[in-house]
């Protein structure tokens, strides 16, 4: 029978990979987190719609997530997971540095990339002037002047909600101007459009003051709105022959799972954004849960075909 160092290695160790972790450690399993320590929301101020942790600033929630992880006898590695095998029936991982470790089975967890539109002075107040979510942080820009950047159909979608929170709404036309049956429902919510492509955000460092145009109109705004197309990546994932498919929204590409994050390759197991782009924080926790759950009772079944055969 095949040896290996720990039950479960995740690979990720944001509120996903944290969260199933802790799950399999409470029922006694062996488990390392890999992490880079670089989550996707690391740029925003705090996490919100997280019942007792709101407003939290992301890399908090990370920290008090791997000393819990700590605390329960796992361990936490700083570094990249890069590739994975099959070994016997669980799996051999490499990491970024060369090391090699063992593995019954495998909890994939490291989120996605936005791909964000291509305009100056856009990328470097992602997660600040710039946002996608309003239920993210939306109330933090209410009442405040939001320009929508239209990069495609989701960005009347996202005027109409923004329209709750403030009555200065703007769609900036853009690439992807809105059809003429858009502008009617957009004026019915009180959002106005601006023709035209923008070319840059402009202000002073971490602030926002104004979107320029091609034809040097100065659109005054606080925040920006865009819908990014969310990439889930994973060099593991990928090195088993497991691929990305589109979200049935069109958000992006994600890795395939059943419920609790079980995958078609027998040992893996996907939860957070790399199984669902368009899930939350406290939505990853719980499928980081679900799937801790049920790589346990995979675990249990092994053993009992073993002890029985």
């Amino acid at each position: 029978m095949e040896q290996y160092e720990y039950d479960v290695v995740v690979v990720g160790g944001g509120a996903a990979g944290l969260s199933g972790a802790v799950a399999l450690l409470r029922s006694r399993r062996p488990v390392l987190v890999v992490d880079a320590g670089r989550p996707r929301n690391a740029t925003a101020p705090g996490i919100h719609n997280m019942l007792t942790r709101d407003g939290l600033p992301p890399l908090d929630l990370v920290a008090l997530g791997r000393e819990e992880v700590r605390r329960y006898g796992g361990e936490v590695r700083e570094g990249r997971a890069v590739a994975a095998a099959r070994l016997g029936d669980g799996f051999e991982v490499r990491l970024g540095g060369g090391e090699r470790l063992t593995t019954r089975r495998l909890l994939v967890t490291s989120g996605l990339v936005d791909e964000l539109p291509e305009v100056d002075g856009l990328r470097e107040r992602w997660g600040r002037q710039v946002l996608h979510c309003p239920y993210c942080h939306g109330w933090e820009v209410r009442d405040q002047r939001i320009g929508v950047l239209a990069t495609g159909p989701a960005s009347v979608h996202q005027a109409l909600l923004f329209s709750q929170l403030s009555d200065d709404v703007v769609v900036l036309a853009h690439t992807a101007p809105p059809t003429p049956q858009d502008r009617a429902r957009l004026a019915a919510a009180g959002v106005r459009v601006q023709e035209g492509e923008v070319v840059a955000l402009e202000g002073p460092a971490h602030t926002l003051e104004r979107a320029r145009l091609a034809d040097g109109t100065s659109v005054p705004l606080d925040a920006v709105v865009v819908a990014p197309r969310m990439l889930a990546r994973s060099a593991v994932l990928d090195s088993l022959g497991l691929a990305p498919q589109a979200h049935p929204s069109g958000l992006g590409e994600q890795y395939p799972g059943d419920p609790t994050g079980r995958t078609e390759l027998h040992g893996v197991w996907v939860a957070g954004n790399v199984a669902d782009v368009g899930a939350q924080v406290m939505a990853a926790a719980a499928a980081g849960t679900v799937a801790g759950a049920a790589i346990n009772m995979d675990l249990i079944e092994a053993d009992l075909r073993e002890r029985v055969a």
